[in-house]
């Protein structure tokens, strides 16, 4: 009974190299024939894939330039909007500063500080006289 798993053991590891053997020569055949074949049909196969190529660069350079285009385009919208909505501000904060201003001009004013406008108009006023003194003071 020994000899017969023995034999069994020994046909198993056979046939199964025997399968390595053939299928590692099928994949060498098949190495064989793709360099024959890329022999024979490789400079149009080469040619065929140029050609795909510069279709396929084409297209996408398309695209590109639809997308760029697209996307100038919604700059240029978000430019005009941001545009339009910063004039907005500035007559806003236009609008505040003045009433700021007048606000605090009031406030100034109640507690008896004089205002620009004051201080301008006295200036005036001594220059005035101090042209009229020293005319008066020349006369002599």
């Amino acid at each position: 009974m020994a000899k017969v798993v023995l034999k069994k053991k020994i046909d198993t590891q056979t046939t199964a190299l025997s399968e390595v053997k053939s299928y590692a020569r099928k994949i060498w055949l098949a190495g064989l024939g793709a360099y024959a074949k890329v022999g024979n049909e490789g400079g149009e196969y080469f040619k065929e894939l140029v050609k795909s190529g510069q279709d396929i660069e084409s297209k996408s350079k398309k695209v590109v330039v639809e997308q760029l285009d697209a996307a100038n385009s919604q700059i240029d919208q978000v430019r005009r909007s941001v545009s339009g909505v910063s004039r907005v501000v500035e007559v806003q904060l236009d609008k505040v500063e003045k009433a700021f201003d007048t606000r605090v001009a009031s406030a100034l004013n109640r507690i008896g500080i004089a205002s620009k406008h004051d201080v301008e108009t006295l200036s005036a006023k001594l220059e005035e006289l101090t042209a009229l003194l020293e005319r008066v003071a020349r006369k002599p």
